[in-house]
């Protein structure tokens, strides 16, 4: 797929979404999804000056890209950083050979190893592994052997998430052999031991990052903020003028079908219900290990805290979250048992 191309039906996609963001300016970016890595930093350079002169920049943006380390390229990520990317994040998902053939990665422990090495010459302050443990056959001292060599690597910030079984994948359609229960929680407790003692924060169920350097963008996502999605198969969510509505979006899918002039980006759209708006709003914030602000539930669903009274007094009595009076906070069993939180909700 040519690249000036494809950039050309981005900018036109965003084109048509700017009447949902008027008057707004964006504070991140993150370009996902597939490998944006492929694309050269000509191209990106030529894509965020045009994004820029359709919404202002706020002035400590952060724009991350997602880097697949077997397309990483020496000075690649120079190259990225003099288009204006100012964050990375690297796909390692593990350092071990049989694990990264079973997940169908490209790349090696070297590769991934250099990447981070790259990222560090090429001056970004600011990158992040994406780290996976729970796979199948894995052991605690596998998972912690991956984990101890990304923690020795120095990342500002470290994504460290189990192995979810996703429809429609290879995984879905022959399941692995999987680590037992107890295992996964030995690698959960003794793993979130090292990253507390190498000082990292936990922010986040699946997110640890040194001081200040919380990713932004995701932060967005979980305290149920706005956002517009551009390209294929992208996700947007935006609140409507005081908080009249919310709007979800999804774009075409396939390349071939979001590039054809005759048809719009857009797949689908639908208003959020009002009763699917605390399940939505939960299962967002209540990922994060910060207080949840019961003004704010409000304000974004359009719902009184008495629509959701009977449910937060049983996570209260599980002893799931707690009441601090403005707030809410998710107990250490209640990010265990997180799914089962979340269920009171739908």
């Amino acid at each position: 797929m040519p690249e000036q191309e494809y950039i050309q039906h981005l900018l036109h996609d965003l084109q048509a979404d700017l009447h949902l963001v008027q008057g707004r300016k964006l504070h991140s970016i993150f370009v996902g999804g597939g490998t944006p890595s492929l694309l050269s930093g000509k191209a990106y350079q030529w894509l965020l000056t045009e994004i820029e002169k359709l919404i202002p920049f706020e002035d400590n943006i952060e724009i991350t890209l997602e880097a697949n380390p077997g397309t990483v390229e020496k000075d690649k990520f120079k190259h990225y950083v003099e288009a204006g990317i100012n964050r990375i994040s690297i796909g390692v998902q593990s350092l071990q050979a049989d694990k990264l053939k079973s997940l169908g990665r490209i790349h090696g422990e070297n590769e991934a190893i250099n990447a981070a090495k790259e990222a560090q010459a090429a001056g970004l302050n600011s990158f992040n592994m994406d780290l996976m443990h729970g796979l199948p056959g894995q052991s605690v001292e596998d998972a912690l052997s991956d984990l101890r060599k990304v923690i020795a690597l120095n990342p500002p910030h470290l994504s460290w998430y189990q192995l979810t079984i996703e429809p429609n994948t290879q995984f879905a359609s022959k399941p692995p052999v999987l680590p037992e229960d107890d295992t996964l929680w030995d690698i959960q407790e003794q793993g979130q031991k090292l990253l507390a003692e190498a000082g990292y924060e936990h922010y986040e169920i699946s997110g640890y990052a040194k001081p200040g350097y919380q990713c932004k963008h995701n932060l967005n996502y979980w305290r149920f903020g706005d956002y517009l999605g551009i390209g294929c198969g992208a996700h947007g969510k935006i609140t409507q003028p005081e908080h009249s509505g919310i709007l979800r979006t999804v774009k075409v899918k396939h390349p071939r079908g979001y590039m054809d002039l005759s048809k719009p980006y857009l797949y689908e759209s639908w208003q959020v219900e009002k009763e699917d708006r605390p399940f939505e709003f939960f299962m967002n914030q209540f990922r994060l290990r910060e207080p949840c602000n019961k003004q704010q539930f409000t304000d974004y669903s359009g719902l009184s805290l008495n629509k959701i009274e009977a449910v937060i007094n049983t996570a209260l009595e599980k002893e799931l979250i707690e009441d601090l009076g403005h707030s809410w906070l998710v107990t250490n069993k209640g990010h265990r048992f997180l799914n089962d939180l979340l269920e009171l909700f739908v």
